[in-house]
């Protein structure tokens, strides 16, 4: 069982993380590396989705964990939209096609409208976090 500041500090962690991929995917994109830029997009995503988790006493140990509890904790309760849903699956699909697909490599005009779309996501699920025990 974690203290309250444990819990504040890992959740201040994760968030740094976020702000952080945000940056690196913004930097790889100036460089054209698509798959990159994608992944740091969807480890952005992530990484707050596990901030916002842990505040509200949730946990999942996979990937697919935190993107099923985002959708049943949130999404369908409308605090964040479909929209937002979509996008988190959407990103973990491209993270996992340009990690591991053979013959795949994701484009500027596929990858690049994300980054706008997930500045807003990070916004959204930081609204929701409350720091509290």
């Amino acid at each position: 069982m974690l203290t309250i500041d444990e819990k504040v500090a890992i959740i201040n962690y994760r968030r740094q993380k976020a702000y952080a991929s945000l940056n690196e995917a913004r930097e790889v994109a100036k460089l054209g590396f698509w798959n990159l830029a994608g992944n740091r997009l969807y480890y952005a995503v992530f990484h707050m989705a596990s901030a916002l988790l842990l505040d509200k006493g949730l946990m999942a140990k996979t990937h697919g964990g935190v993107i099923h509890l985002i959708g049943s904790q949130f999404v369908t309760k409308d605090l964040l939209t479909r929209e937002y849903g979509r996008l988190f699956s959407r990103l973990y699909e491209l993270r996992q096609s340009g990690d591991y697909d053979d013959l795949y490599d994701a484009t500027e005009e596929e990858v690049l409208p994300f980054i706008d779309k997930t500045v807003e996501f990070l916004e959204q699920m930081e609204k929701l976090i409350t720091l509290s025990a």
